[in-house]
C-alpha cells in the first residue's frame, strides 16, 4: 500500500529546496525556509511538524541535519520540542495551545510577495524612460561612447587612489569643503571663466542629482517653471515631482523668445527657468549672446532664479564653447549645473552645481541625506586627474574622434536622404536634430526600425502638429555602426511612408 504523507510534510516538501554546496549549511537553508512559512501563515501556531525520521526520508537528508533543524528553530523561538511528544510550532503567550491543521487556503508557493500589504503614493512623472529591446543597434540622445574610456590606465589610476595612506585620515576629516572641490574650482575657473572658490560648489553623483536638489530648494507647488516647448524630458520629470507648473516657451533658432519671457514676467510669478548653455535640448540650437544679456536683465528685475545646464560643455567642436551665464551673473540669479569627465565610464564622471554660498551649503544639507558616503576614491583619482592635465587631454583626445564621427554622419545624411529631412550641422555636442520634410508616423518609423534591428527609443522621438524630428545621438556609434544605422534608417523610413 503506498504511503500517503500528512498534510504537514507535503507541505514541507513542497516549500523546501535546498543546496548542499551552497555557502549555508544545509540546516540552515531548511530552518530559514520554515521560519519563513511560519510567517507567512502557511504553518500555523500549534501546527506539529513531523518526527525527525520522518522528516529526514521524506527531504532525503540525514536524520542529524532534521535534528540540527528543530533546535535551530526551538533556540530562536519559532518551535517547542516536547520530549515523547513531538515538536510544536510556538505560541509565546499561550504555549498550551492544541495542535492546529496546516491552513489549506493559504498559498504554499515558495515566493516573494509580488505587492504590498498597503497602500502608497505611485507618480506618473516619475515613470521609466528606459525600453528594454535586443536590437544590435541602439540610438540614444547624445551619450558618449563608453568603449572609448581608457580602461586599463584608469585601473592603474584607482589602484593607486586606494593605496594612498591618507585615504582614511581624508575619510574621517570633516572640513567644509574637500580637495576635490578645490581641484574642481580652479579646473572651472580655467575653463569656464568662473571666479569662484570651493564654497560655490557641490558635487553629486549626476546632473539628475544635482537638479533634484536644487528643485528640493527653489520649488514648491504650483511654482512656475518656464521651459523651452522643446525641451528635456529629465528635467521636466524632476520639476512636475516637486509640484512645480511648467510651462512652454517659444525657441527659433536663436534660443528661448525673450519677448514671450518678458510677456509672462508682467502677467505671472516666474520661479525659475530652465537654459541650456552652450546647446538647447534637443534642437542643438544655441541661445544668442543678445538674449543672453536680457535673460539676465529679466531675472535681476523680476527675481527669478536661472537654471543652466551645460551638460555638453566638453563636446565643442567649432570656435570655443559659450561662457556660461553665471559668468556673468553678478546678483546671484543664476544656478550653473554641469558634468566633469564626460570622457570617462559613467561611475567615474560626476556632476556639479556652482552657485552663491548660501545655497551651496544648504544643498549639502540635502546632500548628506541622500548621497553622505559620497565617494572619496573617485574624488581623490579626480583631483589628481584634474591637477595633472589628465582630463583636459582626454577630452582633446576625444573630441577629435567625435567630430570626424559628425562630419561622416552629416556625409551618410546627405547621401541616403537629401531632400527627405533638413538639419543644421551643429558646432558641438553628441547629437544632431534630424526634420523630416514629410511628416511621418515617427512610431511606426520605430516599428520598421526595430524590425531591422535598430532601436529608435521613445524619447528621441519628437512629434506634434509642427514638429516631425529625431534628436539623433551618433556619439556611441563609430564610422561602420553610423553606416549601417543610416542605411536601415532609410529603409524603415521608405517602409512608413507606405
Amino acid at each position: 500500500m503506498k504511503n500517503i504523507d500528512s498534510p504537514v510534510v507535503a507541505v514541507l516538501k513542497k516549500i523546501i529546496q535546498f543546496e548542499k554546496t551552497a555557502e549555508n549549511p544545509v540546516f540552515i537553508q531548511i530552518s530559514q525556509q520554515i521560519i519563513n512559512a511560519i510567517q507567512r501563515g502557511i504553518l500555523l501556531k500549534g501546527a506539529a511538524l513531523p518526527g525527525t525520521r520522518i522528516l529526514s526520508q521524506a527531504l532525503h537528508i540525514h536524520r542529524n541535519t532534521v535534528v540540527a533543524v528543530y533546535e535551530e528553530l526551538a533556540s530562536q523561538g519559532w518551535v517547542e520540542i516536547i520530549p515523547n511528544k513531538g515538536t510544536y510550532v510556538l505560541i509565546p503567550e499561550l504555549k498550551t495551545a492544541s495542535i492546529k491543521a496546516i491552513h489549506e487556503s493559504k498559498n504554499t508557493d515558495n515566493e516573494y510577495a509580488k505587492t504590498t500589504g498597503f497602500t502608497f503614493q505611485t507618480s506618473f512623472h516619475l515613470a521609466s524612460t528606459d525600453e528594454h529591446n535586443n536590437a544590435s543597434l541602439s540610438i540614444n540622445d547624445g551619450q558618449p561612447d563608453l568603449r572609448l574610456h581608457p580602461i586599463h590606465q584608469f585601473s592603474k589610476w584607482y589602484s593607486a587612489s586606494m593605496k594612498r595612506k591618507n585615504l582614511i585620515t581624508k575619510w574621517n576629516k570633516t572640513t567644509s569643503y574637500s580637495n576635490f572641490e578645490v581641484q574642481l574650482a580652479n579646473y572651472l575657473n580655467a575653463t569656464r571663466g568662473f571666479k569662484i572658490n570651493p564654497n560655490n560648489i557641490m558635487n553629486t553623483r549626476s546632473t539628475e542629482m544635482s537638479l533634484y536638489i536644487i528643485s528640493q530648494l527653489l520649488l514648491k507647488k504650483d511654482d512656475l517653471v518656464l521651459v523651452g516647448d522643446l525641451s528635456n524630458y529629465a528635467s521636466n520629470m524632476i520639476f512636475q515631482e516637486v509640484g512645480a507648473k511648467i510651462k512652454t516657451i517659444k525657441t527659433d533658432d536663436f534660443g528661448l523668445n525673450i519677448e514671450q519671457i518678458k510677456n509672462l514676467c508682467k502677467k505671472e510669478k516666474i520661479r525659475s527657468i530652465y537654459v541650456c548653455s552652450n546647446r538647447h535640448y534637443p534642437t542643438t540650437n544655441s541661445l544668442s549672446p543678445e538674449r543672453r544679456l536680457q535673460l539676465l536683465e529679466l531675472a535681476n528685475q523680476y527675481k527669478f532664479a536661472i537654471i543652466e545646464d551645460d551638460f555638453d560643455y566638453d563636446f565643442q567642436f567649432e570656435g570655443t564653447a559659450k561662457l556660461p551665464l553665471a559668468c556673468s551673473d553678478i546678483n546671484g540669479q543664476v544656478i550653473y549645473l554641469g558634468k566633469l569627465g564626460q570622457s570617462l565610464f559613467p561611475s567615474f564622471q560626476t556632476g556639479f552645481v556652482v552657485a552663491p554660498e548660501n545655497l551651496i551649503l544648504e544643498a549639502k544639507n540635502y546632500l548628506q541625506i541622500l548621497d553622505k558616503q559620497g565617494d572619496l576614491i573617485q574624488e581623490q583619482m579626480l583631483s589628481e586627474l584634474i591637477y595633472e592635465g589628465e582630463i583636459h587631454r582626454l577630452i582633446k583626445k576625444n573630441i577629435l574622434i567625435y567630430e570626424k564621427r559628425l562630419k561622416f554622419l552629416c556625409q551618410l545624411l546627405n547621401l541616403h536622404f537629401k531632400d527627405t529631412i533638413t538639419y543644421k550641422k551643429p558646432n558641438g555636442g553628441l547629437a544632431i536634430w534630424l526634420e523630416f520634410t514629410q511628416k511621418i508616423s515617427l512610431i511606426k518609423l520605430a516599428e520598421e526600425a526595430l524590425k531591422l534591428d535598430l532601436h529608435l527609443p521613445k524619447k528621441i522621438l519628437y512629434q506634434d502638429k509642427n514638429v516631425c524630428a529625431i534628436r539623433f545621438g551618433y556619439g556611441q556609434l563609430n564610422e561602420e555602426e553610423l553606416e549601417v544605422a543610416i542605411q536601415k534608417l532609410k529603409e524603415a523610413y521608405a517602409k512608413a511612408l507606405k
